[in-house]
């Protein structure tokens, strides 16, 4: 069944959203710099490796690398997958100590990490925008630029855990969910249950972009 435009959001009569968007709470942490530079740290040294040693196998400078681990700037993302690949850790074990913090990650534009998700095709571009893992809300929020400049590649439909946020940048594409359609134009967005096979069905206009936010429960 082909739509032409994604379903019309319609209220339920009596319902009420009961969560007030500007209520504050107190305490709030702010040192995410401070928990990722500890982590920094605290993994060189379980390899027997000096702020020289990592320094020059990521080629930052060591002036560099010591506010880094003490948390007095914030890192791009790029030179996180680069300090994660020098100490042969995943990426997101760099966030391990934030986990009982709450915070913020500010990605200038082109400071994404292109990465490789499983069935990504030639000119399927995947840029990581930030990552929010362990916290008290239970929930992971990973957000990407999605470039889409070829049909080369038959485009695979994906199906995972959680929920997800589309919203169309650029170009024209025709967006499977389940046994539905949607004609997705820039402006056009799409909120789907993930658990569903999705994804880009006939790439009508190039080149595409869009914004896929996915949310799923952390693990315990």
């Amino acid at each position: 069944m082909k739509k032409t435009g994604a379903d019309k959001i319609t209220a339920a009569s009596g319902t009420k959203l009961t969560q007030d968007p500007h209520a504050l709470r107190e305490g709030r942490e702010k040192n995410l710099e401070v928990a990722i530079g500890r982590q920094v740290r605290e993994l060189r040294k379980r390899q027997r490796m000096t702020g020289g040693d990592l320094a020059a196998k990521t080629g930052l400078s060591a002036g560099m690398l010591s506010k880094i681990e003490n948390g007095v700037i914030s890192p791009s993302l790029n030179t996180l997958q680069t300090l994660a690949d020098a100490l042969s850790v995943p990426f997101l074990q760099l966030f391990q100590g934030y986990e009982e913090r709450r915070g913020a990650m500010h990605v200038k534009a082109g400071d994404g990490v292109e990465i490789e998700r499983e069935g990504t095709r030639a000119g399927h571009q995947y840029h990581l925008l930030g990552h929010i893992g362990s916290n008290r809300s239970g929930v992971v929020v990973e957000p990407y630029l999605i470039v889409l400049t070829t049909e080369s590649d038959r485009f695979p439909t994906f199906q995972h855990e959680g929920i997800e946020f589309l919203y169309f940048l650029e170009g024209v594409v025709e967006y499977r969910h389940g046994e539905q359609i949607y004609l997705m134009e820039p402006g056009d967005s799409l909120l789907f249950d993930a658990d569903a096979p999705h994804g880009p069905e006939t790439l009508v206009s190039l080149p595409i972009r869009y914004l896929s936010i996915i949310t799923y429960p952390q693990e315990s």
